[in-house]
């Protein structure tokens, strides 16, 4: 139980993410990894319009250098480039949501791990959900981490063709591999997931893993050889339909905040805490105080930077 708390407190940093399933699937949430970058200057401080609301309807990147700028759940993109909709061994999905575009490091990551699928037995690549919008921010809907251009959620449906038509990238749904509310994976889960999240873990490039705990405590149990990467795997509501990758800050990009780095450890029990807090929950205490209700985000709450990313 206590490190149950430990690793609830310490997954509240996280931020929040959108299933890839049907398109009718609930937000699933983990909260703000990190702490806001630079505030926004004096001259921007009392502009009070909702971010989401600006962000939300812009559609082409910035004209600007390649940036991710403040934390994953308050900041924005500069000079984002988008995921083609269709590639070799790639589909963006959801193409309606114009949410295919990130930072190049993040798109390169997405086209490397996709060969790497398309090497797994019943794979041809990969099926992509979310990255972020043209110009990150706040969303209208779903996610409020994605703001960074730094984060991707990877659908668990293994891909058997990779040239579905729009219209069918609206409608088709990922797969749940969840059972039980998430303690234990389906009899949809595969070895192949596991080498999957085991090669993005891998990559230098990313910070974190996040997915629901069942598929952690799975791939703890039958890991073999080196086991390191399992850190950077976090357990988290919902991502039964995706498993949700964020990367480090890029070097040099001195405006963008970085997430604290996972606790030492490969996490197994950490994930274990979350399985037994499923099957046996507590009971709720009466005298716990209602959830205070989550303020929208304003202009002036996002990086001074974002108020030119937003007009240039």
């Amino acid at each position: 139980m206590v490190r149950f708390l430990a690793g609830l407190t310490f997954a509240l940093t996280l931020a929040a993410c959108q299933t890839g399933g049907s398109p009718a699937t609930a937000v699933t949430q983990n909260a703000n990894p990190g702490a806001p970058a630079a505030s926004a200057s004096a001259a921007n401080a009392s502009d009070t319009r909702v971010a989401k609301e600006v962000f939300g309807y812009l559609s082409t990147a910035s004209v600007q250098q390649s940036e991710a700028i403040g934390g994953f759940a308050r900041g924005c993109q500069a000079g984002a480039v988008q995921l083609p909709e269709t590639g070799p061994t790639w589909q963006a999905m959801r193409l309606s949501r114009n949410r295919n575009w990130a930072q190049p490091i993040t798109v390169a990551f997405v086209q490397d791990l996709s060969r790497f699928a398309a090497t797994m037995p019943g794979w041809q690549g990969l099926y992509v959900g979310d990255m972020s919008q043209p110009r990150g921010g706040p969303m209208l809907t779903g996610h409020r981490s994605h703001q960074t251009g730094l984060d991707v959620d990877i659908w668990l449906r293994a891909p058997h063709r990779l040239d579905l038509p729009p219209d069918a990238r609206e409608s088709i749904s990922s797969t749940s591999l969840r059972r039980a509310e998430g303690a234990y994976v389906n009899d949809q889960w595969t070895p192949q997931h596991m080498e999957l999240m085991r090669a993005a873990a891998s990559d230098l490039r990313v910070s974190r893993i996040f997915v629901f705990p069942g598929a952690k405590t799975w791939m703890c149990e039958n890991a073999t050889g080196d086991r390191s990467w399992l850190r950077k795997i976090r357990p988290w509501w919902g991502h039964h339909y995706h498993f949700h990758v964020r990367l480090s800050c890029p070097p040099g990009m001195a405006g963008c905040v970085d997430q604290d780095p996972p606790p030492p450890g490969d996490g197994c029990a950490e994930a274990q805490d979350w399985v037994d807090q499923i099957l046996n929950p507590p009971p709720p205490d009466p005298n716990a105080p209602p959830p205070a209700p989550s303020r929208e985000l304003t202009m002036a709450d996002l990086p001074a930077q974002c108020h030119d990313v937003a007009t240039n």
